[in-house]
């Protein structure tokens, strides 16, 4: 594995799924693996269980780990070609990306999109050409269009937890928040679900259609009551509008997860990437109930990031 961008970035998922979990119930057999080797993890953004989880991961692999927030820690980045950088930016994306490689034997990368030029934020140019200048194999912890890491952790957990001898029906539902939001971890799951042996539906207000390329293959309802009906798994994420590129159509009255809602449902676990908004996205009588799996989701971060770190350090 030379990067790690997308589930079309994995040449087997049930195997990497089978991985993940073997690792969690063995978390320290591969100790020696990534003896006198470098992780670097960069962000751009704010982040809770990414960094601490991937730190973890490869700390479990015996990798030396090495943490920067290029946003508060490192030069104003340039990443477009040919700029004359006279202004605010002070060091090109060329340079940086390629002293990072020399540094560290694997990198893993985290940004958010803009949400201001929607062409711009999906072409995923800051990604790929740090991918292409560091010259060494690339982990996306988070990125404009997709959230990887997180989508194999959301992945193990319904593996862990679906029932047996049946194919799980699994609905990914938008939920309100107080700002703009990007689709990256709607898009990632809804692409890694297209992979799994479940039954897809997704339910959002109009208006709020993820881009076909995530969906294709998926049911997609405006109806929450009626997608929720029989769920076995309930996915809880807010995004902002694809079509009216970052904008925010709607209070979403009448959409945030409850317990009344939830009874729809073959009592269904709910599931949320966190950070969340209670009482805006979720219920605390959600959250703090029998049937929410956020910290079964959180816990598996770290095996995920494991799983991927070991078949980089193995290609290496």
């Amino acid at each position: 594995m030379k990067k790690y961008t997308s589930v079309h970035d994995v040449a087997d998922v049930n195997e990497l799924v089978k991985e993940a979990l073997h690792l969690k119930e063995n978390p320290y057999n591969y100790k020696t693996l990534g003896e006198n080797k470098t992780l670097g993890l960069v962000f751009l953004n704010p982040s809770l269980r990414t960094r601490l989880s991937t730190q973890i991961a490869g700390n479990n692999l015996g990798m030396n780990v090495m943490v920067m927030n290029l946003d508060k820690e490192g030069w104003a980045l340039e990443t477009q070609d040919g700029a004359i950088m006279n202004g605010t930016t002070v060091e090109h994306i060329k340079e940086a990306a390629a002293v990072m490689g020399q540094y560290c034997d694997i990198i893993g990368i985290r940004s958010f999109p803009k949400l201001q030029n929607r062409e711009e934020d999906y072409s995923e140019d800051l990604l790929n050409k740090f991918i292409s200048y560091a010259n060494v194999p690339v982990v996306s912890l988070e990125s404009a269009t997709r959230h990887p890491l997180q989508s194999l952790a959301d992945l193990v957990t319904i593996t862990e937890q679906k029932p047996a001898g049946k194919k799980p029906k699994v609905v990914l539902t938008w939920a309100p928040h107080v700002k703009a939001i990007p689709q990256c971890v709607a898009n990632s799951f809804a692409e890694w679900m297209q992979q799994a042996d479940v039954e897809l539906v997704i339910t959002n207000p109009e208006g709020y259609d993820l881009a076909d390329e995530f969906t294709k293959g998926a049911t997609v309802l405006h109806n929450q009551d009626e997608a929720l009906l029989d769920a076995d798994f309930v996915y809880v994420k807010n995004w902002s509008s694809y079509e009216q590129y970052g904008k925010v159509l709607t209070d979403g009255e009448g959409w945030m997860m409850t317990n009344e809602k939830l009874a729809l449902t073959n009592n269904a676990k709910v599931m949320h990437c966190l950070p969340v908004r209670r009482n805006v996205e979720l219920s605390d009588e959600i959250l703090d109930g029998p049937n929410s799996l956020v910290l079964e989701q959180a816990n598996n971060r770290t095996f995920a990031a494991q799983a991927v770190l070991k078949r980089m350090l193995e290609a290496l």
